[in-house]
């Protein structure tokens, strides 16, 4: 009776995205979701950030049962092959449309496109050696989505994924209120729910309420229309479809994730779809503008995504005309403000009408505000309430929240990402150590060979360039055999900086002559850097990356 549970948030909590957390107990675990996050503006040239699971790879007496996955969500689904890689024994569980989702992603990494997901429908129960889990659905923006009920040896446990309640959803499954309700009776040890809408009030409107926007749009766009929105917005998709097929648009899909995703949403039932709508790309050159309709990925503001090349001109099929109506129908994830209000920028610079919330209603979030927050803690009145998936403003409000419908603040864990939470026997809850919780950066073939060092040198080559010295010496007497030669990348217009650069040459000279046979030559090439690295910011108030290279012949 001395083992304790422990609940450990590895991501998703201190941050939107990334989403993981592993449930322990003696040496079983599970693992809920494996997400990725976006990178931040000033992350140059990463692709993608997943969780940090080195506790658990550490972990060499810990038994990775399974990964339980809530829902199809790239913050919930992006890290799949990363994790798997590292536990390729756990199987992992999830609804139709999530393991289909997650089949699309493992089928394009040759280790593990042999895994199949172990599929349940919302409802079922499975045990998970000390672990019995039972599944309720719930609603959110893409269908299929559950939340877990765990029955531990300590107590019940309850992880809603991301959710909103909403009753006209438009796949027609509203979420399981009896369900959820039913738990209440049995006692729950701890709730831990979505945060990420706490600091909203009101509730959050239903899906369907985007019908309306996107007729609007549709009724008032005399060109070709784009529709930018997630890969895996399945219920989207559908959606938009269905207004174009009212309005005599044919639909032509570009992105690769994109059109796998619809391919197999389509092969399973979830996208209801004649197949003569859609249309290859190259066709529509030859159709009228008003009779298009162009479903991509791009609504972060991704260098590499179609929405981004389409506003830089970049795209190999396709250019934004003069005319063309691009919606964009996602939500701004918090730090990517300023990339996308680029690409919005730069499409109407193009000649594009660009339809946004809040210019209109083309999107609505896909999880709960503060009166859902508020039933959700109503309906299952646990004793403990851990907030989960918010940046930390939005773990406070939610935390706050639930004190104020009376949870004794004592029985509250607002708590980042590492910090683990503890419950022994009695029902006793404590924070406990904190294990590592760091970004772990995705650059093309590279999983975590990136740090915050090589985040600040790419900053300082992005912001102030750099500049190559190459001085040869005589390997004898030190004496310089040739004028120094200067290469210079992103920090001054070379044709402007002659009289910079024949400066820079006179003071290597000067260097060189006062640490002649003095010195070593790595002791001179620390002398010449300092130098210009001092003559440069002198001169141009900029600090570029200089590097000094001698060579004795």
């Amino acid at each position: 009776m001395s083992t304790k549970l422990r609940i450990i948030p590895l991501g998703g909590l201190g941050e939107i995205g990334k989403n993981m957390m592993a449930i322990e107990y003696g040496t079983d675990a599970i693992i809920i979701d494996a997400g990725l996050m976006f990178p931040q503006n000033d992350m140059l040239g990463i692709d993608y950030i997943i969780p940090d699971f080195q506790y658990l790879t550490e972990r060499t007496d810990l038994n990775i049962l399974a990964i339980l996955i809530t829902h199809g969500h790239e913050d919930h689904t992006g890290a799949i092959t990363h994790v798997l890689e590292a536990f390729p024994s756990a199987p992992v569980y999830a609804t139709r449309l999530t393991a289909g989702l997650l089949e699309v992603k493992l089928k394009q990494n040759r280790n593990l496109n042999h895994i199949r997901p172990q599929v349940f429908r919302a409802g079922d129960q499975f045990t998970i050696g000390p672990f019995k889990v039972e599944t309720f659905h719930q609603t959110h923006s893409i269908p299929d989505c559950v939340g877990f009920a765990i029955t531990t040896p300590v107590g019940l446990l309850i992880h809603t994924g991301d959710f909103k309640f909403d009753h006209t959803p438009t796949d027609g499954w509203a979420p399981d209120f009896g369900r959820i309700a039913e738990f209440s009776r049995r006692g729950v040890l701890a709730l831990m729910s979505d945060s990420t809408n706490a600091d909203r009030h009101g509730w959050t409107p239903s899906e369907s309420t985007l019908d309306d926007g996107f007729e609007r749009v549709f009724r008032g766009a005399q060109g070709r229309i784009l529709v930018a929105t997630f890969a895996s917005h399945i219920s989207r998709i559908q959606q938009v479809a269905r207004v174009a097929m009212r309005h005599g648009r044919k639909i032509a899909v570009t992105g690769y994730s994109m059109i796998e995703n619809i391919k197999m949403a389509t092969n399973l039932g979830y996208v209801d779809l004649p197949p003569e709508l859609f249309v290859p790309l190259d066709q529509i050159k030859r159709m009228p503008a008003n009779q298009v309709l162009i479903l991509s990925t791009g609504t972060q503001g991704e260098p590499s995504a179609v929405l981004s090349r389409l506003a830089q001109g970049r795209h190999r099929q396709l250019d934004i005309e003069p005319g063309d109506t691009v919606i964009m129908s996602a939500h701004v994830i918090p730090g990517n403000e300023e990339m996308v209000s680029r690409t919005i920028n730069k499409l109407i610079q193009r000649g594009a009408h660009v339809f946004y919330h809040p210019v209109e209603q083309v999107h609505v979030s896909g999880h709960a505000s503060r009166e859902e927050l508020k039933l959700m803690i109503n309906l299952v009145r646990p004793e403990h309430f851990i907030p989960i998936h918010g940046e930390l403003r939005h773990l406070t409000q939610h935390g706050l929240l639930a004190e104020s419908l009376g949870i004794p603040r004592e029985k509250i864990a607002v708590v980042e990402n590492g910090m683990v939470i503890e419950f022994d026997h009695s029902g006793q809850m404590t924070i406990g150590e904190r294990v590592p919780g760091r970004y772990v950066f995705v650059d093309g073939a590279g999983v975590g060979d990136i740090g915050p060092a090589v985040l600040r040198d790419r900053e300082i080559l992005a912001r102030d360039g750099f500049v190559l010295v190459i001085v040869t010496i005589d390997s004898e007497t030190g004496e310089l055999l040739a004028e120094p030669e200067i290469i210079s990348r992103g920090f001054v217009y070379l044709p402007d900086a002659e009289e910079l650069f024949a400066e820079a040459r006179h003071r290597i000279r000067q260097v060189l002559q006062e640490s002649n046979g003095q010195t070593s030559m790595r002791k001179r090439t620390e002398r010449v850097e300092n130098a210009l690295k001092y003559i440069f910011q002198q001169e141009t108030k900029r600090r570029p990356m200089v590097f000094v290279h001698l060579n004795a012949i």
